[in-house]
């Protein structure tokens, strides 16, 4: 492992529960644990309740007069949209091209306080590129070792997070604050869940508090790989693949976390070119009509023609079947039920144009 990997202040936990580590975004985090491997811990989420640590997360805090209005002229999604106490999820473009830097969750605080969660390696180019647009009486701190964040996930996730005496009643998207421990009612994994914003100090007591009081319920420490199929099986576009500074929220097809009538945000006249023109490929869904499994940048076939690459692709523990995420040509002009073929390590793999998600998502 590299001197540089940051490290969760639940390193020391993991090690004790055997996990098996892996770089990611700069950070030394659990890809699965001893005894349960990702198939395990994928199935915990679905039918029971699993807890991730996702501390590597990136946390900033832009606070002062105006602090809200700043931020919405940065960001594609609408602030107006929702009040105090609810989080949105947005994203950071390239002011040029629309390109996507980022996709981020804020949270709305107040008028002049806006919490943002951005992905672990996009954290300091976002930082950077509010602090550089940002008025005088508008701070931009970046606050990324200083919280942890916990997902927990799964039909009884309600059950382990009243255990700990925190509201579990709010609505989707919403959060409130106990004790210093933010409360959210979101994930990645179309399941019920929340995730906690959990001061660093606090981390090991609260993750202790949460296994006292989801023994019963079967919790189960759950790595990246599980939580990398789960978010592939909601179709849940991932930074760095399904989105980057090269693929733009309307191929992406995140177009519903963009303000289109907002007056000023990153990369607004480029994308609304984009979007009037129509994009030149489409992020869509693959599911495998034979044992194929596609993976990151494999190609996608129509006879001879190459129409596309896969950006995210894996087996689907609940649906038993490789699924994958490809960015389609849009001439190629393939509806949804359309048979292609995904170069799988050099043999061809029938596949089937789909729309996700793959498995029925349980938020509510």
């Amino acid at each position: 492992m590299s001197a540089e990997l940051r490290r969760s202040p639940l390193h020391e936990r993991h090690v004790e529960l055997g996990a098996k580590f892996a770089a990611f975004g700069g950070w030394d985090m659990p890809l699965e644990y001893a005894g349960g491997g990702v198939l395990r811990e994928h199935a915990a989420v679905r039918e029971a309740v699993g807890v991730f640590d996702v501390s590597h997360l990136g946390k900033a805090r832009v606070t002062g007069p105006g602090a809200a209005d700043f931020v919405n002229s940065c960001l594609t999604n609408d602030l107006g949209r929702i009040g105090p106490g609810r989080a949105q999820y947005t994203l950071c473009c390239d002011d040029a091209t629309g390109g996507t830097i980022d996709d981020i969750i804020a949270y709305l605080h107040a008028d002049d306080q806006v919490f943002l969660i951005p992905n672990a390696a996009n954290t300091a180019e976002v930082v950077r590129r509010l602090q550089a647009a940002a008025p005088p009486s508008v701070t931009v701190t970046d606050e990324h070792e200083e919280y942890a964040v916990l997902a927990v996930q799964g039909p009884r996730s309600t059950e382990v997070i009243g255990g700990l005496g925190l509201p579990t009643d709010h609505d989707y998207m919403s959060f409130t604050t106990v004790d210093d421990v933010v409360v959210c009612r979101t994930g990645y994994t179309g399941e019920h869940g929340y995730e906690l914003v959990v001061p660093a100090g606090r981390a090991v007591e609260v993750w202790d508090r949460l296994f006292a009081a989801g023994g019963e319920f079967g919790l189960r420490p759950c790595g990246l790989g599980a939580r990398d199929t789960l978010r592939t099986e909601m179709g849940y576009a991932l930074h760095g693949q399904d989105l980057s500074p090269d693929i733009t929220p309307v191929q992406g097809r995140v177009g519903w976390a963009v303000g289109w009538d907002k007056p000023a945000f990153w990369g607004r006249e480029a994308l609304l070119a984009e979007k009037a023109a129509g994009p030149r490929r489409t992020l869509r869904g693959l599911e495998a009509l034979d044992r194929g499994i596609p993976r990151a940048h494999m190609r996608v076939l129509v006879g001879d023609d190459e129409v596309g690459e896969v950006t995210s692709g894996t087996f689907s523990p609940t649906r038993k079947l490789g699924i994958g995420l490809a960015l389609l040509d849009t001439a190629a002009g393939l509806a949804d039920g359309a048979e292609v073929e995904v170069d799988v390590r050099g043999r061809r793999s029938r596949m089937r144009v789909t729309k996700p998600p793959f498995v029925k998502p349980q938020v509510r």
